[in-house]
Formats: C-alpha cells, structure tokens, sequence
C-alpha cells in the first residue's frame, strides 16, 4: 500500500472513534440525568408509553388530593352538626323538664323557654356559620333543590345523593300500587249492649285496661279510647264505617293506630266475663271475641320504575344514580306522581377520569329550625315562643315528637356522612396510593437509567474512546513510511 491521498486505516478508524464518542456522551447524560429517555429519538414507543404513565400518575395523584381534600369538608360538616346535636339533646332535656307541670312553676317553665329560644337561635347560627374555604356547609346550599314536587301527595321529599352526569335534571316518578294503611278494628254495635266490657287497648305506645258498663253509647266509647290516645297510640272514631253485607248500616266504633305502616298495631284482649264485643278486621272478616291484634300496611310501588318496599309511608330508592327517600301524604292512594331533581348536591371528584363513574355526591340539608322536621309531625321552629308547640301552649307530646324527629334527622346525617368518608373516601386513597405506586414503578422501569448497566456501558465506551483515539494516531502515523522510498 504505498497510496498516501487516502488513509483508508485512518478513516475507518475515525469513524469508529466518532461513534464510540456518541455512545460515551449518551452514557454520561443518562448517568448525569438518571433518565434512560431523555429525547424521542432514545425510545420511541418508550416514550410514548412512558408520557402516558406519567399523565396517569398526575391525575391519580390528584384524586389522591381530592379525597383527602373531601375528607377535610366532610370532618368539618360532621363538627358543625355536632354542636347541632349537642344543642338539640339540650332542648329535648328542657321539654321534658317543662313536661313536669307539677312540680315547676309558670317562672321556671318561661325560663325553660327562654333556653330553648336561644338553642334553636344557635341552631340557626351556626347553619349560616359553618364553612369551608369559604363555603357556607349548613345552610342548604349543598341540598338539592327540587321542581313540581306535589305537597298534596308528597308530605317529604329528603334527596340523599344524586349523579346529574351530562343531564341538567333527574326525573323523579313515583307510583304506588298499595298504599300505606292505619292498622284498623272495629265493632258495629252502637252501644256495649246489656253487659258490662273490660278490655285491654294495646297500641305502638302503650297498654291501657278500659270498663265500658253496660248500654254505654258509641260516642261514650270512642271519646274515652280518644282520652287515653296519647298513652296507646290508637284513635277512635264513631259511624265511621258501614257493616259488611247492610250498606245502610253506619253505626259502631272504629279503632286506628296514629301511625302507619307495618310497626303500627291496635290490639284488643277482652277481660274474661265480660260482655260480648264482637271484633271485625278492616276487610270485614271476623276477628273473634276474645282478644285480635292487627298490624298497618306499608307502602308499596316503584321509584324510577325500580320496585320498592315502603315503611310506612316512607319509600326509599338507592341506585347508581339516585338516593333519596320519600314521604308520602297520608291522602296518597294507589296512583302516581313526578317531579325534578334540579340542582344541588356536593359533587366530588375521586376519580383520575371526569366522569359519572368516577365522581361521588351527597346531599347536606340545611340547618335552619324551620327547616328540620317534617310537615306531618311540624318544625323546630315550631318550640320558639309564639310556636305552635312552645312551652305555654302545653304540647309536650307534639314538642317532644318533633325534637325526636330532628335528632333522628341530624344523627342520620352525621351518619352518612361518616359512612361517606368510612367506606368511600378512604378506601379510595387506599386504592389511589396503591395505583400510584404501581404506576410509578411502571414509568420507573421504561424511563429511568439502570445504573449498574450504565456504569458498564460507559466503562466500555470510554476504553473504546481511549483505544480509537491510539488506533487513529497510529493510522495517520503509517502514512509517513512512504517518505522512506523517496529517500533511497
């Protein structure tokens, strides 16, 4: 080879000096950045698959932040409404005090109202009160709000949770095919005819023994079952129905329970000796001398068209996309109603995806006294002086119902709210943290530099840099025997 215009040798040797020169600088970024990927052109399909992971882990981590961010609403509502029910169990006290008429004076009674005035006002107060980030939390702004609700059919509608999703409106259809009932007993004769009765009345609140004497009137008997109601739960009322088989019949007692639904029951056992007083069932059926007890009826019908069970007059749906519970009016029969669930709610996002499937709602009504209650048994607010169940008016059983209803209310709510962090908003951190770390190690292994792999590259590649540099010199080096044939 005596050819000096073109070192072959040295070209090639170049060549593969630049090459391992790229390698060691690809080596020395992935070691400087920890990265294997640091450019597209370093993995594709890696990178591809790598971004996505990374979008993933952004978006469950801020679920993560989400539920924990709920968790702090839901404790801060649950702090409120337990101040609520603290207050609440003081009123109930004061009720129960101002019930002992006899042995407090009409000064202690007024000073007991006086409390339950200023209970009720911090009820209210603390509704407008009570907030986070400022977001009020009591005061109804996170109930839902409802359209066309029919107040002649419906005594209540409470809304638990709904998915609104896309939709500006969920439909709500209520149809009842069998509707709630008293439980029922009656006797036809007008009067207890020539002997003496003696009967136990028995209902949902109590037991109370009864003597009619003989020849006692309809009216006679149905005004003393009326006197011990409030003890028994059971009414009565006189030619309030027509005997089975004689339309023109219209003479005798009938007995109901206050309340309706299956819990309700009116029983009636005759004293042994007593004279005869013949019993019959609501259908007319006989229902024996001796003694009957019988039950209410519950409310049966659908919801959406999803079959429920109701109890009493209360029916309940839980689907994916609704909760709520519905009162029915004591006038609802066997027909049907509708209306619309138009906003409200707290919507949270728990998911890493904004979607339906992915996001959870519940409903927080509003902690005003004329709020709390129901239109059956009245309102909080009904206890206040001038109320229709203040002290001075001496309606200790209604007072009482209505404060038992408001507790009831309020601790059902807490409960709820407790059972949303307990079962939904902590399993799913659980879960969240679980994904990330899957996730993370997922991206891990298709991005991140393997060291101990590196360090191995980047050895070889600097003894490679190293040797081509020698092979290089040596090459351009040989060129120079040729000047040895110019000099013999």
């Amino acid at each position: 080879m005596g050819r000096i215009n073109s070192n072959i040798p040295a070209v090639s040797a170049g060549f593969q000096l630049g090459r391992n020169q790229k390698t060691l600088a690809v080596s020395l970024q992935r070691l400087s950045t920890g990265l294997r990927i640091n450019r597209g052109s370093d993995d594709p399909a890696g990178l591809i698959v790598s971004e996505r992971l990374r979008s993933e882990i952004s978006a469950v981590t801020q679920a993560i932040g989400n539920s924990e961010r709920a968790i702090n609403v839901i404790a801060t509502t649950e702090s409120g409404l337990n101040e609520v029910s603290s207050l609440l169990n003081d009123i109930n006290a004061l009720v129960v005090e101002a019930a002992n008429a006899g042995a407090f004076s009409d000064e202690e009674t007024a000073a007991n109202q006086l409390q339950i005035d200023s209970a009720i006002d911090s009820i209210s107060r603390i509704a407008n009160t009570a907030t986070f980030a400022g977001r009020k939390l009591l005061d109804g702004s996170l109930d839902y709000f409802t359209s066309g609700v029919d107040n002649a059919l419906l005594a209540n509608v409470d809304v638990l949770a709904g998915n609104f999703g896309t939709q500006s409106f969920l439909p709500v259809d209520v149809s009842v095919s069998q509707s709630a009932l008293q439980a029922e007993l009656h006797f036809e004769a007008s009067a207890t005819g020539a002997a003496s009765v003696s009967l136990d009345l028995q209902g949902p609140d109590g037991i109370i023994p009864l003597t009619f004497p003989a020849n006692t009137r309809s009216n006679d008997i149905v005004t003393q079952i009326n006197n011990v109601a409030d003890a028994t739960g059971i009414i009565a009322s006189a030619n309030a129905y027509a005997t089975p088989g004689d339309p023109t019949t219209a003479s005798g007692v009938i007995l109901l329970s206050r309340e309706y639904g299956s819990d309700a029951f009116v029983s009636v056992n005759q004293a042994n000796g007593s004279g005869p007083f013949d019993l019959e069932k609501r259908d007319g059926t006989l229902a024996g001398t001796g003694g009957e007890k019988v039950e209410g009826r519950d409310a049966v019908g659908t919801i959406n068209g999803q079959p429920t069970v109701g109890d009493g007059l209360e029916m309940s749906l839980t689907s994916f996309l609704l909760d709520l519970t519905i009162t029915l009016d004591t006038g609802f029969g066997d027909s049907s109603t509708n209306f619309a669930i138009t906003d409200g709610g707290s919507l949270y996002q728990l998911g890493p995806r904004v979607n339906v499937n992915q996001q959870e709602t519940i409903g927080v009504r509003s902690m005003q006294a004329n709020k709390l209650g129901s239109r059956l048994l009245g309102f909080l607010s009904d206890l206040q002086s001038g109320g229709t169940k203040s002290l001075r008016t001496e309606n200790f059983n209604q007072a009482s119902q209505v404060v038992d209803e408001v507790i009831s209310q309020v601790a059902v709510l807490r409960g709820r709210l407790g059972a949303f962090e307990r079962n939904k908003l902590q399993p799913n951190i659980n879960q969240l943290q679980v994904s990330v770390e899957n996730l993370t190690s997922s991206e891990s292994v298709i991005r991140d530099t393997d060291f101990a792999e590196e360090t191995t590259d980047l050895t070889r590649s600097q003894i490679l840099v190293q040797a081509g540099t020698s092979i290089l010199a040596i090459a351009n080096a040989q060129q120079q025997n040729v000047l040895s044939l110019l000099g013999g």
